[in-house]
């Protein structure tokens, strides 16, 4: 896991080390270990290193091999039996890098090489016959890739942070970004972002870009969501589940020369990963659960379900509790840490746990994806159940505002036409699915996911140089659990699957529970100096000089914040909403806004 950046110019002249210095010094989280520049001419490249897997000098970034030059954010799952195939093919190694297997696999198969790779990968490849730099996303997008074109080239980084630092940027807000982000709950799918001038790829996808600045993307994967021409029974299903699942495990686990952790939260997901290393013959798994003060209306933690685990299986635990007076004072440095503006509050709590596992660890892994994958949230019933259009069913029940909520919003200068209205119902419609349900589910482990709980994860845990793993987005796992019947999702209340394969070795009460999510009273109820925190951004001056938002909308949600209607379909406050993307603006755009 790692931070990586670069520059390709393409109307003559050389790449600026000190540049690509800039950019790394605002990587240098992502990878505290080590650090390197390489350039060539109209070509750079900036890398930081989180050591993971060979963990010596071999490893180092960019790394250099003859006309081919490489920078690599992530974790290859397989690639020893790659490097082991690639051997037999005549590619001979220096190293025991996942790294280098990406050069040596590029050089075999060119860019058709990431169809081989098992993983979360984000990587550039500058090939010098060719003249050609080359970008690639894993399936799910868990590593981050932004670019930007600028006068006469291309940047690219792991974060926005970097981009903006390198300066030379469009910093206008993208009404089309603006329109996802205040209606699908911050998530904008890519290639947008908020900001006009930064772009970024999508998962799935590769880009070429060209001497001459032309730029050629691919999709090289896609999801599909049918039921397979040969039935299985259900304990067909379940058994393929559980093999699947275990192996994701496993291969996470095996993938470091370094001890890996759990983030175990108490819920079932984190719980079942515990579970499965066990199960496994793992040995001294260690674990990591974070709580806060209990509010009068909640508990702050879910200690006494991560406990039961603990006790199960003698895991190496970790208990950490964070004063609810300390939240509020370190959500600015949370949201530092975001390379888009993301409305979970939860993302705290990831941020102050992290904190305290990366003391212990650099590698855990987290139970992202399973909800989306699996069928967890409550809305998912309801949107089998209703009646319409696949965007009469969906957006009722998931989108935060409808369009004409959105014009009332923000300012009339960035009023457009429905485009996240457009865009939901051409990716609900979209062949490769046979029931409203699996494209609901296919959309949301594609795209939704993407630039929510993963991004967030990801922005969290590597603001403190720690590696999130995530076992339930295995590509080969989420492919058979997406060809899998309706009713192996909803029964049991939704996850069916995991809860039939987790009864026997994860707790009862733990796979009875009703679901939860992440607790955070502090931030949680729209009141007290979390309302006077929200209230003091909305109405400063950098606020109303943006005249972002609607100031009579503003009103209203200030003078009725937990009113039923300042809150959304999946429960979200419109307030928090709005004052997150205006602190994001503040801290992260205006520094570099010429006034």
């Amino acid at each position: 896991m790692c931070g990586i950046c670069g520059e390709f110019l393409w109307q003559g002249g050389s790449v600026s080390e000190q540049r690509l210095k800039t950019m790394l010094a605002q990587l240098e989280r992502r990878g505290p270990d080590d650090g390197g520049v390489w350039t060539q001419n109209q070509i750079g490249f900036g890398h930081r290193r989180l050591a993971i897997i060979d963990l010596s000098p071999a490893g180092h970034q960019p790394m250099v091999d003859q006309e081919l030059s490489l920078v690599f954010n992530g974790c290859i799952y397989n690639y020893q039996a790659l490097r082991d195939e690639l051997i037999a093919l005549g590619q001979t190694f220096v190293s025991h890098s996942d790294t280098e297997v990406i050069l040596k696999a590029y050089r075999q198969w060119g860019m058709e090489c990431v169809t081989r790779f098992e993983g979360m990968f984000a990587f550039a490849i500058w090939d010098d016959h060719h003249e050609q730099l080359l970008m690639a996303r894993d399936r799910f997008g868990i590593k981050p890739l932004y670019y930007a074109q600028v006068d006469g080239g291309l940047r690219f980084a792991s974060n926005t942070q970097a981009l903006l630092a390198a300066g030379g940027l469009d910093t206008e807000i993208d009404p089309v970004g603006l329109h996802f982000q205040l209606t699908l709950h911050a998530v904008i799918p890519a290639p947008h972002t908020i900001l006009k001038g930064i772009k970024k790829l999508e998962p799935g996808h590769w880009l070429v870009v060209n001497p001459d600045g032309q730029m050629f993307k691919k999709q090289y994967w896609s999801l599909n969501a049918q039921r397979p021409e040969t039935l299985k029974d259900k304990p067909a299903w379940l058994n393929q589940t559980h093999d699947l699942l275990k192996q994701s495990v496993m291969k996470r686990l095996d993938a470091a020369d370094v001890p890996v952790g759990v983030l175990l939260s108490g819920g079932l997901d984190s719980s079942l990963i515990v579970a499965l290393l066990a199960e496994a013959g793992a040995q001294d798994i260690r674990t990591f659960s974070i709580g806060f003060e209990d509010a009068p209306e909640e508990k702050g933690s879910e200690f006494e379900y991560s406990d039961l685990v603990v006790e199960r299986y003698q895991t190496k635990h970790h208990k950490y509790i964070v004063p609810n007076a300390e939240v509020l004072p370190r959500l600015p440095e949370a949201i530092d840490a975001m390379s888009e503006p993301m409305v979970g509050q939860d993302a705290v709590a990831f941020y102050l746990l992290s904190e305290q596992v990366s003391k212990d660890v650099k590698v855990v892994m987290s139970g992202q994806g399973a909800d989306e994958v699996f069928g967890g949230y409550f809305w998912y019933p309801q949107m089998a159940q209703a009646e319409g259009s696949a965007l009469e069913r969906f957006a009722p029940r998931y989108f935060d505002r409808s369009h004409q909520e959105w014009l009332d919003t923000v300012d009339a200068r960035f009023h457009i036409e429905d485009v996240t209205s457009d865009y939901i119902q051409d990716r609900l419609t979209e062949p490769g699915a046979d029931t409203f349900l699996d494209q609901v589910l296919r959309l949301d482990a594609t795209t939704l996911i993407v630039d929510d709980p993963v991004k967030r994860v990801d922005n969290m845990t590597m603001a403190w140089g720690l590696e999130a793993r995530v076992p339930f987005l295995d590509h080969l796992l989420v492919e058979a659990v997406m060809s899998a019947p309706p009713e192996l999702k909803l029964e049991d209340g939704g996850k069916t699957l995991l809860k039939r394969i987790s009864r026997g070795i994860v707790p009862d009460e733990v796979i009875d529970r009703p679901k939860g999510y992440f607790p955070m009273p502090a931030l949680k109820y729209v009141r007290g100096e979390f309302y006077e925190f929200m209230k003091s951004v909305l109405t400063s001056d950098a606020a109303k000089k943006r005249r972002l938002f609607n100031p009579d909308y503003i009103q209203k949600l200030l003078a009725n914040p937990e009113a039923p209607e300042s809150f959304t379909a999946i429960k979200g406050s419109k307030l928090w909403h709005c004052a997150l993307l205006e602190l994001w603006l503040q801290r992260h755009v205006d520094p570099y806004v010429q006034s």
